[in-house]
Order: C-alpha cells, then sequence, then structure tokens
C-alpha cells in the first residue's frame, strides 16, 4: 500500500472515522503536543525528550499502546487486540471489494484437547494464509470448531465417574450422554479459546460441533447414501480392538512402540510321525486359533512335510495342514509359522486368499474363550505364561529367548491392541478411492508437498476397507434399525430416524413388528471426512454459505493424517458434492525439540505454547513456526523463541524511532507535504537521495519477492527475506543514515523526504509482517498518524512498484566503503567517539555519487566531517595511511597517526604476537610429540593442526601489520 495522501488533515486533536464503517477504526485521540527531535543516538534508545499518546476508544479501555509511551512492546495486550478485532467483524469475510472467496476449514481439535505445539503450527500457518489473502482484498473464512471425539471424550467422562463412584453402565446409554453432554458445555471451550490466544482469525459466528444437529444430519444422510448405492455393509473382519474400551479402533488410534519381549519356541508334532515341527511366535496364547502350518516353498528343509498335517500343542491332538506360501519369511524365527487367523493381520489376509477357516479364541474383553479348553476364562496375558509353563512340563518347549517387539498399543488408554474378527459396518473404498486418484492426476487437487504424492497415490491404490463402527455411547447412533426375531444380518432397516424406521418396518414386516436401533455409533473420522462442506450446510445444496464458500481453497493439517482424514475427504467431497472439497493440501511436519526428538512427556522436553506465549508472546512463537519448510519437521529451542523475542522488540524500537523522527501532528503544513510525497511513482523515486532511493527501490523489490513466497506458500522464505530486509537494510542501515539528514544543524531541506520514507518503509514492513506477527505490527499501526483502517484488513502493497537498480549498487558500493572503515577502526582499535580522516578515491562518476553523501559516510563510519576528501588519486601521504578498497573503482585512505598512537600501537601489538607466537609454538610441540600423535583420537589431533594452520595465518598477518606501523613511525621520523 502507498502513502496515503487524500487524507483532509484535521483541524483538531481529534479524528472521527465513521463508526458504520466496519473496516475503520472509531475514534482516535490523539497529544498533538510540539515535538522535538531527540538527540543523535542508536534508535532504540529510551530516552525521549516528547512524547504523543494514541487511544482507541472503539474497546472502551485503551486496547493499544504506543512504543512513545510504552518501552517494550506489552503481551498482555495481545488478548485486548484480539477481542477487539473480532467485536469489529473483521474475522467475518467481506465482500465489499468482490473477488473470488478464500475459504480454509480448521481441522477440528478435539474437543477434549487442550494446546500443544501441533496446534500451535496449524494455527500459525492457517492464519497467515488468512490474514494474507484477506488482505488481498478477498473475501475470506477460515472456518473453526471441534470434534466430538468418541473414544476420547468417553474416556474422560467415565473417569469422571468412576472418580465419584459410578460405573457407566449403572447409569444406562441415556443418562450417560447427557452427562457427557454436560461435560462438554463446561469444559469444551478450553481448545478453543486457547487457539484464541494464537491469534487465529476465525469466524467464531460461524463455529461448528461433529455433533451439531446441521452437522449430524449431514453424517445420516452421508450413510444412507452410501448404503443405498451398495457402499456400506454389514460382515466379521479383523479389526483393531480394544479390549478396555470395549471397541474396534482405527488405524491412526493405534501406537507402535518398541519393547522387550520374548520369542517362544514350540514343538509342533507332525502327524503320523516321530518328527517336531518347530515354530517361534511372540504370542503363544493364540496357538488355540491355529489353522494352517505355514513353510516357504523354497525352503528344502521342510519340502517333505508340506501336504501333511501337524498336530497342535494342548488343543487334544487337533490337525492342522502343513502348507507354503511366499508370505513365510525363511529366515524368521526357525522358517516355519504358525497360522492364526483370528489373531493376526497377516494371517487373516492369508487365510482369505487361500480359504482357511478363521477361529477365535477371544473374548471382547481380552480373556481366552472356550476354543481354549482348560485356559477358557483366563487373561490374554495371564494365559501366556501358563501356556508357557504346561509347554515346559511336557516337553514340548524348546526355548524362549529375548527379542524387541513391536506392540501396538491403543493411543487414548495404552492398552495393548488385539487384532479380532468382529462383526462391524465397513465402507467399501474401491470405487471411492478411483475418483480421488484421478483427481490428482487431472489436477484438480495439488498437494505440497508434492513427494506426498506418491504416499496418497500408494495408500489408495491398496485401500482397504473401512470399518465406520464403534462400540461407543457417544458419538453417531448408526441409523440402522432391527426387527426382533429376525437375523440382524440379514433382516435391518437404514432410515434417517425412529420415525421413518419404523414406517419402513410396518410396510415389509406388519403392524405388529418390534424394532431396536443398533447400539453402535460411527467413527469419528467418519462425520469429519464431511468436514469440508457439511460445516456449509450440506446436505441443504441451497444454502447460501454452501453456494458461496464450496468447494474451499485450503485443507492444511498434518502430513500423518494424510490417509485417515485428508484422503476420506477428498473421497466423500467428489461422492457428495461431485467436486474435490479443496483445491490444494498443505501439509506441515511436526515440531521436535531443539535436538530433533518428537516431544513426549517421558523425555520431559514438551514445550507448552501457553507457557511460551507468557515468556515470549505470541509473535515471536509463529514466527519461529513460520519459518519452517512444508512436510518437514522444525525443531524448536529457547534460543530461536530469544532471537525472536528480540525481533519483536527490534520492531517496536524501530516504531518507537519512526514516530519521535514524523512532524508534529499539530504542524498542518509539514503533514501536507510529507503525504502529498508519492514514494510508489517513478518520477519521485528518481528524484530521491541516494540513500532514500536505495531504501524505496529494495521495499519495492522485497515487496514482488515476498508476495510471490506468499502466493507459492513458501512462508519460511517469507520470514526470512523480511526479517532480512527490515533488520540488515532498514533498522541497520537506512534508519542510521537518515539521522544525517533528521539531526543536521539548522535544519535540512531532505528531512522531510527522509521522515516520509521512514513512514513508507515502515508501514510496508508491517503489512508484510503482519500474517506472521499480527499482535505487534496491528500495535505498531495504530501508533501511526493517519490510519484509516486496521492494518488487518488494510490493502496488500501494491507489486511492480518502481525501482532504480542503479541507485541499488551505488549504495551497496557506500555500504561496502563503511564497511571496510569500520573493520580498519575495529583492527586497530580505534575509540568508537574518535572521529578520523579519510581520503576517498575514485573515478569520477563513484566520486560524484559517493560525495554528495559525505554526511551519511562520515556518519556511518564516525569520519571527521571537515577533514573527508574525494579524489581521483592517492593522496601526499598515502605511505602514512592505511589502504582500504571498498570496490572496483573506490578505495580509501585513512591517515593512521590521526587514528592511534604508532608506539603505543607498536606495543600492544608487540605483546600480542608474542602471545600468539608462544601458543602457536605449544601447539606445534603438542604435534611433534610421538605419544600425543599416537594415543590422541584422530579428531582432536587434526583439531590441534587446524588449529595451529589458523595461529599461523594470524601472526602472519600481524607481522604485517606491526611492519607497516613501523615502517610509518619511520617516515615519521625522517
Amino acid at each position: 500500500m502507498i502513502l496515503q495522501t487524500n487524507f483532509s488533515l484535521p483541524t483538531t486533536t481529534t479524528t472521527l472515522l465513521s463508526p458504520s464503517c466496519p473496516h475503520r477504526l472509531n475514534t482516535l485521540f490523539f497529544n498533538s503536543r510540539r515535538r522535538r527531535l531527540i538527540s543523535p543516538s542508536r534508535f532504540d534508545s529510551t530516552s525521549s525528550q516528547r512524547r504523543f499518546s494514541l487511544f482507541v476508544a472503539a474497546s472502551g479501555n485503551n486496547v493499544f499502546t504506543s512504543p512513545e509511551t510504552s518501552k517494550t512492546f506489552d503481551f498482555s495486550s495481545e488478548e485486548k487486540i484480539y477481542n477487539w478485532w473480532e467485536s469489529q467483524g473483521y474475522f467475518k469475510p467481506s465482500f465489499d471489494q468482490g473477488g473470488s472467496p478464500f475459504v480454509i476449514p480448521m481441522p477440528p481439535p478435539n474437543v477434549t484437547g487442550s494446546l500443544h505445539m501441533g496446534h500451535a503450527m496449524f494455527v500459525t500457518l492457517e492464519d497467515i494464509m488468512v490474514r494474507y489473502n484477506r488482505m488481498k482484498g478477498r473475501p475470506t473464512l477460515w472456518l473453526p470448531g471441534t470434534d466430538h471425539a468418541g473414544i476420547a471424550t468417553q474416556l474422560v467422562v467415565e473417569k469422571m465417574l468412576a472418580s465419584e463412584g459410578i460405573k457407566r453402565v449403572d447409569l444406562g446409554r441415556e443418562e450417560f450422554t447427557k452427562r457427557v453432554w454436560e461435560w462438554k458445555e463446561k469444559y469444551g471451550g478450553t481448545i478453543t479459546n486457547q487457539i484464541k490466544r494464537l491469534g487465529a482469525s476465525c469466524d467464531w459466528s460461524r463455529e461448528r460441533f461433529t455433533l451439531d444437529e446441521q452437522l449430524s444430519r449431514a453424517v445420516i444422510e452421508a450413510f444412507v447414501k452410501l448404503h443405498d448405492k451398495g457402499l456400506i455393509y454389514q460382515g466379521s473382519y479383523m479389526v483393531n480392538w480394544s479390549p478396555n474400551l470395549q471397541t474396534a479402533v482405527s488405524d491412526l488410534e493405534v501406537e507402535y512402540s518398541e519393547e522387550p519381549g520374548f520369542l517362544y519356541h514350540i514343538k509342533y508334532r507332525v502327524a503320523g510321525s516321530p518328527d517336531f515341527l518347530t515354530i517361534a511366535t511372540t504370542r503363544p496364547e493364540t496357538l488355540f486359533g491355529d489353522v494352517a502350518i505355514a513353510v516357504h516353498p523354497e525352503d528344502d528343509r521342510y519340502s517333505k512335510y508340506v501336504g501333511q498335517t501337524a498336530i497342535v500343542p494342548m488343543t487334544y491332538g487337533r490337525h492342522v495342514p502343513i502348507i507354503t506360501d511366499k508370505y513365510v519369511d525363511k529366515d524368521f524365527g526357525t522358517g516355519v509359522l504358525k497360522i492364526s487367523p483370528g489373531h493376526d493381520h497377516n494371517d487373516y489376509l492369508l487365510a482369505r486368499k487361500i480359504g482357511l477357516p478363521i477361529l477365535n479364541v477371544m473374548n471382547k474383553d481380552g480373556t481366552l474363550n472356550d476354543v481354549a479348553g482348560l485356559f477358557c476364562g483366563l487373561d490374554r496375558f495371564k494365559a501366556r505364561e501358563k501356556l508357557w509353563a504346561d509347554l515346559e512340563e511336557t516337553g514340548l518347549a524348546v526355548k524362549k529367548e529375548p527379542h524387541t517387539l513391536r506392540v501396538p498399543r491403543s493411543q487414548r488408554g495404552g492398552e495393548v491392541i488385539e487384532p479380532l474378527v468382529s462383526k462391524q459396518w465397513f465402507v467399501h473404498m474401491e470405487p471411492l478411492a478411483e475418483k480421488a486418484l484421478r483427481a490428482v492426476e487431472k489436477k484438480e487437487l495439488t498437494i505440497i508437498p508434492e513427494r506426498f504424492e506418491k504416499i496418497y497415490n500408494h495408500w489408495l491404490t491398496n485401500i482397504k476397507d473401512w470399518c465406520i463402527s464403534r462400540q461407543l455411547w457417544w458419538g453417531h447412533r448408526i441409523p440402522v434399525w432391527y426387527v426382533v426375531g429376525k437375523d440382524c444380518e440379514e433382516d435391518y432397516i437404514v432410515a434417517k430416524n425412529a420415525e421413518e424406521a419404523i414406517e419402513k418396518a410396518h410396510e415389509k414386516y406388519g403392524k405388529d413388528v418390534e424394532i431396536y436401533q443398533d447400539p453402535d455409533v460411527l467413527d469419528t473420522w467418519f462425520s469429519s471426512s464431511l468436514w469440508p462442506f457439511s460445516t456449509l450446510g450440506w446436505p441443504d445444496v441451497s444454502a447460501k454459505d454452501f453456494n458461496n464458500f464450496y468447494p474451499t481453497n485450503m485443507l492444511e493439517t498434518g502430513h500423518d493424517i494424510l490417509f485417515f482424514w485428508v484422503a476420506r475427504m477428498v473421497m466423500m467431497g467428489i461422492e457428495f458434492t461431485g467436486t474435490v472439497p479443496f483445491s490444494h493440501v498443505y501439509l506441515h511436519g511436526l515440531i521436535r525439540d531443539s535436538q530433533g526428538r518428537k516431544m513426549s512427556k517421558s523425555l520431559g522436553n514438551v514445550i507448552d505454547p501457553l507457557d511460551t506465549i507468557k515468556d515470549f508472546g505470541t509473535d515471536a512463537l509463529r514466527f519461529t513456526i513460520a519459518l519452517g519448510t512444508a512436510g518437514q519437521d522444525l525443531n524448536l529451542s529457547t534460543e530461536r523463541l530469544t532471537a525472536n523475542k528480540a525481533f519483536t522488540n527490534k520492531l517496536w524500537n524501530a516504531g518507537k524511532f519512526v514516530l519521535q523522527s514524523l512532524p508534529s501532528l499539530s504542524d498542518t503544513s509539514a503533514w501536507e507535504n510529507l503525504l502529498a510525497i508519492k514514494l510508489d511513482k517513478e518520477e519521485t523515486l528518481l528524484s530521491l537521495p541516494l540513500p532514500e532511493c536505495w531504501a524505496v527501490s529494495k521495499l519495492h523489490i522485497l515487496i514482488d519477492s515476498v508476495t510471490a513466497s506468499y502466493e507459492k506458500l513458501f512462508f519460511g522464505d517469507v520470514g526470512r527475506e523480511t526479517y532480512d530486509f527490515f533488520w540488515s537494510d532498514f533498522a541497520d542501515w537506512y534508519i542510521e543514515a537518515s539521522k544525517s539528514r533528521l539531526y543536521a544543524s539548522g535544519g535540512n531541506s531532505d528531512s522531510l523526504v527522509s521522515q516520509a520514507v521512514l513512514l513508507y518503509v515502515f508501514e510496508n514492513i508491517l503489512k508484510l509482517l503482519h500474517p506472521f506477527m499480527p499482535f505487534v505490527t496491528e500495535d505498531l499501526w495504530q501508533a501511526l498518524p493517519y490510519r484509516k483502517e486496521a492494518l488487518i484488513v488494510s490493502p496488500w502493497p501494491q507489486n511492480s512498484l518502481p525501482r532504480n537498480v542503479e541507485s541499488v549498487k551505488r549504495f551497496e558500493n557506500l555500504q561496502a566503503l563503511t564497511r571496510a572503515i569500520r573493520n580498519v577502526r575495529a583492527e586497530y582499535s580505534v575509540e568508537p567517539v574518535k572521529r578520523i580522516s579519510a581520503s576517498v578515491v575514485g573515478s569520477a562518476e563513484v566520486v560524484e555519487y559517493i560525495s554528495k553523501e559525505k554526511e551519511v559516510l562520515a556518519l556511518l563510519s564516525r569520519l571527521d566531517l571537515n577533514n573527508v576528501h574525494f579524489t581521483n588519486a592517492p593522496p601526499g601521504d598515502a605511505n602514512l595511511s592505511v589502504h582500504v578498497v571498498a570496490s572496483e573503482g573506490l578505495e580509501a585512505y585513512l591517515p593512521l597517526a590521526a587514528m592511534v598512537d604508532i608506539s603505543s600501537e607498536v606495543q600492544r601489538i608487540s605483546k600480542r604476537l608474542s602471545k600468539m607466537q608462544t601458543e602457536c609454538d605449544a601447539l606445534v610441540a603438542r604435534l611433534n610429540s610421538p605419544k600425543f600423535v599416537e594415543k590422541a583420537p584422530e579428531e582432536v589431533v587434526r583439531g590441534v593442526k587446524e588449529k595451529v594452520e589458523e595461529t599461523e595465518e594470524k601472526i602472519k598477518l600481524t607481522k604485517a601489520r606491526l611492519d607497516f606501523l613501523n615502517s610509518t613511525t619511520s617516515l615519521v621520523s625522517q
């Protein structure tokens, strides 16, 4: 955005902006007391001889602070700023400027959740996208909500009831569900409030919950439609079973951990033979469910037994066939595999492939059933111990050896998950997956980073049917009713509600029929797979939000749920709406600790976002997180947070300097002239002095680069480029250079131009950084005079603004000269306050533009303004000067005697040289010692050699400097 130049200047100290406009502040009160420039110093100086105050009456309680009245940005004001944004309606999509909407559905966090760094990651990245597109003038909707989290929520409430001595079954389903709703109303908003603390500019008026009436209607509609198309069916298949929770759980809710265990070697007698086959298993208790023994078809050790039968131990002589299959790993254990399809996923698939029976030996609570004979009723782990003892007693136990197990555990309860064949409801996925695969192939859906497309395609190509039923009470009840007295698998009714179900039952079975609803609920992922469109009003396709905002533009989430959520949303979106629910998927990685380890309570390395915000501020946390790369994990450290907190303070202090450098608000004439300077116009740019032309040109180049990176979703590049420009170019160079005009005695004709450039560049920096650091940038923006609207809704800077490349190169020459002079001052330990002389030598062209900035050069290099000379040839006392080369065609000669006391400097450097030589001799002596070279580790010896080389180079340079000083002394004495 360019400087606003079409304002009518105030005639009083109060500027009134229309309260009816949702994008404008209400009333601004300015203290227009006469202001004087501060004395020359670093811009972050806290000393100030004048102040003006800014108050925002819109909130009624001083929402904003100013750098002129506050030493640092106050993190405690973040919540006030957030509430003010929300109260002004800035988070709601506005169609005032037209444009295509930008819509992003928030991945709904569990209603039981509390904020962790994963939330901080997705909130930061999504809010960056939303704030950027809002400033670009697009109607922007970020739709928030929470997931009812069936298992997690039921567990929380059951534990709460247990503390009162109450069991779920004692209450009954209806009363228990009522208690869960009560818990949700009381505690369910925790995660929402915490997400707000991260600055999430969601439209909270549209907040959704997966058990809301509208979303529940969508879930029932989806189930019925899929069933009517033959895509939902009931059957007994292998699932992940949680014995404690008494429900099937999804693959995502199973976490595998490497744990110590045992490999049990057991003898199986070959029927009709004295021979035994020894199998190795990690779960001997499942042998009661064995239906075959398998060996590899190319394993010559066992080929003679193929086609015979083996006797399963402890089963009173039950025979099973000995078969071959390439599925068997010849090198694992003994190369003989027991096939227990009722209790192993791979065995189950093999059994279905070749037609083996499936035998289940386990009850739903993890105890063995009557198939296990004498072991019936024993817990699975107790049964394992007793069975091994009995096998040892009968001589069928060969050995038990330590073995690292990959144990599946429940993400919720931590118990060991049991693979179990169970009657469940499934979605037939293959027809849905084909359409989702084509969407990526036809570029209707773009996955970022692109490498995840292969993972997406592999999963959908090898997709399994989806178990969508859960044995819980909290969730969407499966809309299926059974007829009393009829076979549940053959006679059932699918309906949208009980009234419709009984009506269908009467039509089919007569008026006297009784029905009851399936007790199971749907997998939470089923409802969340509809999230992008159910939240916008579907199945009502005439709903206003559905027509305005669907399909959405972006889905941002962690790469770990690409299968479980993203792909399922794509499939369901295409199935029910005919279109992909979002055009882009942006996948982020995990946040790890500073050592790259996954955060976990057991490691004690969990970083709490709320604690981080308290210590470092939200902006520093967001900026740190946003510097990562899509799809890659990010290491988070206190050092990074500390550095970015310093960045926040640097911004604040820059704002302090800019404000203190501007004319008094009561100086109407100065402000009219300042605002009339149109820095976005080429003719204005070309008329600027060199530092100003450089600063504005670099800004315009940055705007184009950063905007392109925003569009490509390269947020790390945005952050780094803007950071570097602000800190290195604006703060370290232009602010310092501007002081030569602002502090010029008797005034300076260029001071107004410098003020205009300071304001113009700084306000655009705030715009570029706002999506990353919304709080400090809004606070600073509000402190700038003549803001017509809040930063959150201010227009994004224009692209392709003019720039003068030649001026950029020329100022870089001035910078190189300044650095060279500063280096000499440092090398010769010249006191910071001491002003030195210089002769600048260059071509006529270079001397012409450098000499025009004599005051800037003198200020930045601490030169004596009256003793800076510009020539096209070396000065007569060149032999008595330090010669520096800044660039081709630009040099400087610095008279040595004017910088240091030569004799004192000779003594200082001589002592330093002697000390360095002593250190070097000691290192060389170590290398010459055979004992050291032979016994010390190779890396230590290599380190000493490198240290010697480094020290010798320093000695060489120091000797050269000492020779130069001595020669200068000789010349002076002559």
